[in-house]
C-alpha cells in the first residue's frame, strides 16, 4: 500500500498514527509547529535540570500506550508497580496505603478500603454500593454524559467526605475535573476499567526517563527508521481540498511535481513553493487548533463550532527543590492538603548533589492556573512540610511554575456528544487527539487510541481503495 500521508500534530495521537501508517507501506510526512515531538507530553532544560512540562502517569489497563512503548523501543523506561500500591498523606502527618491484594477484581481492592482511616466505618462500609452499582453501568450510554458524577455518588450514599478523601483521589487525576462535576460516562470508564477490571488493571506505571527522550525523540528515532520524513516548526495556516493554482475544483486534485495528482494541499503560511500535497490527511491538534483548519464541508459547521463547548481544563505543577532529601516515597497522594500528587524527580531531573526535586501534580487547577509562583510558594512550601515533617528543617534552593492552560478538555457533562469520530464527510482527511470520541478521557491512553482509529480509518476508506494505486 502506498499513498502520500500528511500527518498534522506531533502529540502522541500523531505520532501513533503516524508509525502506523508508515508500517503499513505510506509514505508519511509528520508536521509539528513546536521545535520536538511530544505535544503535551514533552521536557525542557532549566539550570542544568530535565523538566517535564507535566507529570504523567499510566495504568496496566493502558493497553494502547503500553503497545506504543513496545514499538518505541521504551518499556523497560516505564515500569509499572508489582501490584497497586499509593501512600495517602495528610497533614499532621497522618498516612494511609492503599495497596491491592492478589484477589481477582473487583475483589482485590477490599482490604485496603476496608482498612481505609481517612473514611469512618460507616462510610468504608458504604463504599461497595456504588462500586457494585457502577459495574452495571455502561459507560457508552449517552444518558451517562449528562450525569455529574458527585450527584451520581451522592445518590448511592457517599457522603461529602467520602468523595474527597477516596473518590478525588482517582477522578480527579484522571479527569483533570472537579470530582463532582465530572461527566459520569468518563468516571465510569475510569473507575470500571481500572479499579473494578482486572486485578492488575490499575498498577502504576511512572517514565523513568524525561518525557521527552521517552516520547519525541524515541518517535523521531522509529519514524526514521520507517522511512518518514518528520519537520519540525512547521505550522500549517490551511489544508485545501482540491485546489490548484487558479482556483478550486469540485472533487478535483492538485497536480504535483512529479506528474500526479493528490486530493490535498497543506499551506504553511511560507508560499507556494513550502506548500505540501497528500492524498490523504491525519489532522491530529487540539480541538481549537483543529476547528479552523478544517476544510468546508468535511464536517457540519454545526458539529465544529460545537467544539468550542468542550472548553480546556488546566494542569499546574509546582517544582520544589530542597538541599537535602525529606522524603523516600517515590510518589503519593494527599488528602485535606492543597496538594494532590507529589513526586520525587531527582533521579529522572538529573539533578546531582544532596538535595532532592518534588514536583506537585495540580488537576483541575483553574484556581492556579494565574497565580503569580511567588504567591504558590507561599502556600505550597508549608504544605509540603505538613505532609514531610523533613521539609520543615530543609531549606528550598529552588521553586517555579510550569502551567498547561489547555491541558484537557474539560470532561463536564455532555462533552461526549461533542467528539467526534475520526471520519469525515471528506474522504481522506481524519480526525486525531485524546479530545476525539475515544471512549476513554482525554489522556495519554485516549490520544494513542485516537492515532490508531485514525490510522485504521484511512487504511480502511481510503488508502486500500481509492488511493492505494501507486506501487
Amino acid at each position: 500500500m502506498r499513498g502520500r500521508i500528511v500527518v498534522i500534530g506531533g502529540g502522541l495521537a500523531g505520532i501513533t498514527a503516524a508509525i502506523a501508517l508508515a508500517e503499513s507501506g505510506a509514505d508519511v510526512t509528520l508536521l509539528e509547529a513546536r521545535p520536538r515531538l511530544g505535544g503535551a507530553t514533552c521536557s525542557f532544560h532549566r539550570d542544568g535540570l530535565i523538566v517535564d512540562t507535566g507529570q504523567h502517569i499510566f495504568l496496566g489497563c493502558c493497553s494502547a500506550y503500553r503497545g506504543l512503548l513496545a514499538k518505541l523501543g521504551m518499556t523497560e523506561y516505564a515500569p509499572l508497580q508489582d501490584r497497586f500500591d499509593v501512600t495517602v498523606l495528610a497533614p499532621g502527618p497522618r498516612r494511609a496505603r492503599l495497596r491491592r491484594t492478589a484477589l481477582p477484581g473487583p475483589l482485590h481492592m477490599l482490604p485496603a478500603l476496608g482498612r481505609y482511616p481517612f473514611l469512618s466505618w460507616a462510610e468504608r462500609a458504604k463504599v461497595s454500593r456504588p462500586a457494585l452499582a457502577m459495574r452495571l453501568l455502561d459507560p457508552a450510554d449517552p444518558a451517562a454524559d449528562t450525569q455529574r458524577f458527585g450527584d451520581w455518588l451522592a445518590a448511592r450514599g457517599q457522603s461529602e467526605r467520602a468523595r474527597r478523601a477516596l473518590w478525588d483521589l482517582f477522578s480527579v487525576s484522571a479527569l483533570n475535573i472537579a470530582g463532582d462535576d465530572a461527566s459520569l460516562a468518563l468516571a465510569a470508564t475510569v473507575v470500571k476499567t481500572g479499579l473494578l477490571g482486572k486485578n492488575n488493571a490499575a498498577d502504576i506505571g511512572v517514565p523513568a526517563l524525561p518525557l521527552g527522550e521517552l516520547h519525541g525523540d524515541a518517535a523521531a528515532t522509529v519514524l526514521a527508521k520507517l522511512g518518514a520524513q518528520v519537520t519540525l516548526g512547521a505550522k500549517v495556516t490551511a489544508i485545501e481540498v482540491g485546489a490548484i493554482e487558479g482556483g478550486a475544483i469540485e472533487g478535483g486534485a492538485i497536480e504535483v511535481a512529479d506528474g500526479t495528482d493528490a486530493r490535498f494541499r497543506i499551506r504553511l503560511g511560507r508560499g507556494e513553493d513550502a506548500d505540501l500535497a497528500a492524498d490523504a490527511v491525519v489532522l491530529a491538534v487540539p480541538h481549537d487548533k483543529a476547528a479552523p483548519l478544517v476544510p468546508p464541508g468535511a464536517l457540519p459547521d454545526a458539529t465544529v463550532r460545537g467544539w468550542a463547548g468542550l472548553g480546556a481544563s488546566p494542569i499546574v505543577n509546582v517544582h520544589v527543590i530542597y538541599d537535602r532529601p525529606v522524603t523516600d516515597l517515590p510518589f503519593a497522594a494527599a488528602i485535606d492538603s492543597p496538594v494532590q500528587w507529589v513526586f520525587d524527580r531527582t533521579r529522572i531531573s538529573g539533578m546531582d548533589g544532596p538535595g532532592q526535586y518534588l514536583a506537585i501534580s495540580l488537576s483541575a487547577a483553574d484556581e492556579y492556573a494565574d497565580v503569580p509562583a511567588a504567591r504558590l510558594r507561599e502556600q505550597f512550601v508549608p504544605a509540603l512540610a505538613e505532609l514531610f515533617p523533613a521539609a520543615r528543617d530543609a531549606q528550598v534552593t529552588e521553586f517555579f511554575v510550569t502551567r498547561e492552560r489547555r491541558a484537557t478538555f474539560r470532561q463536564a457533562p455532555g462533552s461526549g456528544a461533542l467528539r467526534p469520530r475520526p471520519a469525515t464527510r471528506q474522504p481522506g482527511l481524519v480526525l486525531a487527539g485524546a479530545w476525539t470520541d475515544t471512549g476513554w478521557p482525554d489522556t495519554m491512553e485516549g490520544a494513542v487510541r485516537s492515532g490508531l482509529a485514525a490510522a485504521v480509518e484511512l487504511r480502511h476508506t481510503v488508502l486500500t481503495s481509492t488511493m492505494g494505486v501507486r506501487q
